[in-house]
């Protein structure tokens, strides 16, 4: 039954279907060949289950937040203060990529908005400084990346919703390998342009006052990082709670810009029920599969033959990774959490890790997110590389795709360290 479903949800995602249709159909067919039971009977309760939660409210909330700072121009104008910051680095304005992504995925929580704001602001400016097209693309759509990792994130809610892991312990997990990530990113570029120095563009340096000036368009966004995710720790808010405040804040500071328009509204507005929808219908979707999957014993026969390998905590452990890093090539990223996580989670919480349950579901959520972003870099399905390559006409698709390959190294180092040191993502959420 592995390679039967495994096939079809390949083969039906070839055919560039809906990835929610693909995942409804993959359960009508669990159901037709596998069950001797009428499974479908059960799919109104279903469906009702999956998105009766409060804590869903949160994605809505959280992706209208992006929403209205990316249509309110905040973006350039973060983007033009850290350049100011980091142009004397070797590779200047790449470095402002990474840091404006950074910053944005502490309050977008997506990483493809993530990565096409920072693109549309960024690609005029490569091409007219002469920076290498590669390097310069393959930084943007690995910053964005960012975005599922630094709290507020989308994928993280998903994950805690369907795990039952607590989500504050989840954002303070993924905030040191978010930050690590980034800073790894920025010295890559500073030793790539190190020893290439055409790479990185001609060389810039701001005054002290500009800096300064700059810091002014920084406050903002940072004060919006500090209300949201520290009205969830000091216990005054929910993440559902804290996301509405961060949506009336973002409101504030685009009034504040005199960029809160009513055309800026409805294009916010519409992108949220856009993006909320689709999420929304991948997680019934999936929901409903993984019915049909558990009644079907899938879950069991899996679970049987990852025991069946003798591997051990950690030969299991690797032999997961390798699966979701293939899977990642094929399948979107969030159906591809969505679809496995009920199946594999419960595996890792029950391997002997030396740690609680609770501890080992929250470690290896962090884990699955840098896969997940590494899924998000690397052909064919990576998103934010067809993001990206959209925001610069006259370029080449597999340009996007050479630049990515020294982020996407940094991103399997990153899976090493949090498997040989589990307490980069633990140390905050047990302190």
């Amino acid at each position: 039954m592995i390679v039967s479903v495994a096939s079809a949800l390949l083969g039906l995602l070839a055919l560039s279907l809906p990835v929610g249709v693909v995942l409804f159909l993959l359960g009508f067919g669990v159901d037709w060949f596998f069950s001797a039971f009428p499974l479908m009977r059960g799919l109104g309760q279903v469906v009702y289950s999956a998105s009766d939660s409060f804590l869903l409210i949160a994605i809505p909330f959280f992706v209208l937040l992006g929403e209205i700072l990316v249509r309110a121009g905040i973006a350039e104008r973060t983007y033009k203060a850290l350049d100011a910051w980091f142009s004397w680095l070797p590779g200047g304005l790449i470095h402002a990529n990474i840091g404006t992504a950074t910053m944005f995925s502490s309050t977008s929580g997506s990483s493809v908005a993530t990565a096409a704001t920072v693109a549309t602001v960024a690609m005029p400016q490569a091409r007219a400084l002469g920076y290498d097209q590669r390097l310069f693309a393959g930084a943007i759509a690995a910053g964005g990346t960012l975005g599922i990792m630094i709290p507020p994130s989308i994928n993280l809610i998903v994950y805690g919703f369907l795990t039952e892991s607590s989500i504050p312990k989840l954002f303070l997990a993924g905030l040191l390998p978010g930050l690590a990530m980034a800073v790894a990113f920025m010295a890559i570029t500073a030793l790539l342009c190190r020893l290439r120095p055409e790479l990185g563009g001609p060389s810039r340096s701001a005054t002290w006052g500009e800096r300064v000036r700059g810091l002014r368009h920084l406050v903002p966004l940072l004060a919006l990082f500090a209300v949201v995710i520290g009205s969830i720790y000091a216990g005054w808010a929910t993440p559902t709670e804290s996301a509405a405040i961060g949506v009336a804040m973002a409101l504030a500071i685009a009034a504040g810009n005199r960029t809160l328009t009513i055309p800026v509204l409805v294009a916010a507005l519409l992108g949220t029920v856009k993006i909320t929808a689709m999420v929304m219908f991948v997680i019934v979707g999936a929901y409903f599969l993984n019915y049909t999957l558990g009644a079907a014993g899938l879950g069991r026969e899996l679970t049987a033959m990852l025991e069946n390998l003798g591997l051990g905590p950690y030969g299991t452990l690797l032999v997961i990774v390798a699966l979701y890093i293939v899977l990642g090539f094929f399948i979107e990223t969030m159906a591809l959490m969505i679809a496995t996580i009920p199946i594999v989670v419960p595996i890792v919480a029950g391997l002997d890790f030396g740690m609680a349950p609770d501890d080992a579901k929250i470690w290896f959520g962090i884990l699955l997110i840098v896969l997940v972003e590494m899924a998000l870099i690397t052909p064919p399905v990576g998103l934010n590389l067809y993001v990206v390559h959209g925001a610069n006409p006259g370029g080449r698709f597999s340009d996007v795709m050479i630049g990515a390959v020294p982020y996407v190294l940094a991103m399997l180092a990153m899976v090493g360290v949090l498997i040989l040191f589990p307490a980069i993502a633990l140390f905050l959420p047990n302190l």
